[in-house]
């Protein structure tokens, strides 16, 4: 499988025009100056935090017990329950379901794992309708295109982009880009959707090993739709997403919408328990697509504590100049650097070095994954495999000579000054040979290094 091309994907959106990236940044950290203000808010957040990375680290190293636990009480309450290994089982295992059902109407509400599994085009291509009711969601399966973040999948849309596409694919007036009268608009044609259907999918933020039930949070209220219209309800679970109590929801669902977006709570926050009534099925595919394998890696397990709110998305540099399609991938951002190499080395395996290792997600992850170490960590990884690229193989071995000795270092400092003031500039900003300078300025070197200013100045006083 080819890799993914993240520099020219981000030069797209980057030079796109003048409006699109800028929008984007500013959207985005607006979303983390509202987790900011809303963290603030909560004396406790940081004890919050840590409770919560304490919870998740307890159920991941005990997992086999609250999976089957899980089963079992979800079991009792009439689910059926079926375990996928992977996302080929996974995509079968829902497609036979609709089958023996006669389903080919059905509606589904914002899934990662779905996504992840590439589901939607699996069931396509075998003559199941399939609407994302989710608005965004909606907008980016109009589009052709993935989601570009986990919680707003269409946040690099700006309203004249969403106006021109439902003017061209549900007959809205092309001239209207109001908010509110385009997702209006998107409200009147997917409602009666939710009439015809054969069967409502949704994914889970949290599933309780105590209860076997588990909780849907959005702010639409769509997950609530297609699960109580449609007689047969199909929830795709992701073996990470167990939490031991009831009780441990009141912790993360206090963390979630605030590290998200800045707010309190989502609009709904929906436990499913069982089958409505006589005559309607609940199915659960429990599935694990690698997770159990991540789980296994002494470096890498720890971004299973992931609960999918996106802040670190908000907060990253990278992520909010270049957007969230130039990862190539269902989990973008920093994120999805530490999750997507899980899934394919040599496909993302450029992605680790998209970033600018700031810390900043690290600061605001709900549950304290380390996750710029993480990066660091998928960068060595990256190089011990030969799955980096040779220039920066190359680069990386040279500088690691020169700063293991002194006297190189001195001799390359002197060498630069003299470069810079020679070398043309055609040449310091080829294309070829200066990628980084393409867009950018190389840096002004001094004759007089701080040692030399240090030794003048300081030493022989």
């Amino acid at each position: 499988m080819s890799k993914v091309k993240v520099d020219q994907n981000a030069a797209d959106f980057i030079y796109m025009d003048d409006i699109h990236q800028p929008t984007h940044d500013k959207n985005l950290w607006n979303a983390r100056m509202k987790r900011d203000t809303a963290a603030s808010g909560i004396p406790e957040w940081e004890q919050m935090r840590d409770l919560a990375s304490q919870i998740k680290e307890h159920t991941l190293t005990h997992l086999d017990h609250y999976v089957q636990q899980f089963v079992t009480e979800a079991t009792k309450r009439g689910v059926t329950v079926h375990f996928a290994k992977d996302d080929i089982e996974h995509n079968q295992t829902v497609y036979d379901i609709l089958k023996s059902h006669h389903a080919t109407k059905i509606v589904k509400s914002k899934s990662m794992l779905q996504e992840e599994c590439e589901m939607g085009a699996f069931l396509e291509a075998r003559g199941i309708e399939l609407i994302e009711t989710d608005l965004g969601e909606r907008i980016q399966q109009l589009s052709g295109e993935m989601p570009s973040h986990i919680v707003m999948p269409a946040i690099h849309k700006t309203t004249a982009d969403v106006a021109e596409l439902f003017a061209r694919t549900i007959g809205t007036d092309p001239n209207e880009d109001d908010p509110q009268q385009l997702t209006e608009a998107m409200r009147n044609n997917a409602r009666p959707k939710f009439l015809e259907a054969h069967a409502g999918l949704t994914g889970a933020n949290f599933a309780i090993a105590e209860t076997g039930a588990f909780v849907v949070c959005t702010n639409e209220g769509n997950a609530d739709l297609t699960a109580s219209i449609p007689p047969l309800h199909i929830a795709s679970i992701g073996i990470e997403k167990i939490l031991p109590k009831t009780e441990d929801l009141g912790l993360f669902i206090r963390l979630l919408s605030r590290s998200a977006l800045g707010t309190p709570a989502t609009r709904y926050t929906s436990h499913f328990m069982g089958p409505r009534e006589s005559g309607t099925e609940m199915h659960i595919v429990l599935t694990d697509n690698g997770r159990s394998r991540r789980l296994g890696m002494e470096d890498f397990w720890r971004s299973l504590k992931c609960i999918r709110c996106g802040a670190c998305m908000n907060t990253c540099p990278v992520y909010r100049r270049s957007g969230g399609l130039a990862y190539g991938a269902t989990y973008s951002g920093p994120i999805g650097i530490i999750i997507d190499p899980t899934f394919d080395e040599s496909k993302f395996s450029e992605l680790p070095f998209h970033s600018s290792l700031c810390g900043s997600c690290s600061e605001v992850c709900p549950v304290r994954i380390n996750i710029a170490e993480q990066i660091g960590l998928w960068r060595q990884r990256m190089v011990n495999i030969n799955e980096s690229s040779k220039t920066l193989r190359y680069a990386f071995g040279a500088v690691e000579k020169v700063f293991a000795n002194p006297k190189l270092f001195r001799l390359a400092e002197k060498a630069a000054y003299y470069g810079m003031k020679l070398t043309p500039n055609w040449l310091l900003y080829h294309k070829k040979l200066n990628a980084w300078g393409k867009h950018r300025e190389l840096p002004e070197i001094k004759k007089e290094t701080f040692r030399d200013w240090y030794i003048k100045n300081r030493l022989k006083k």
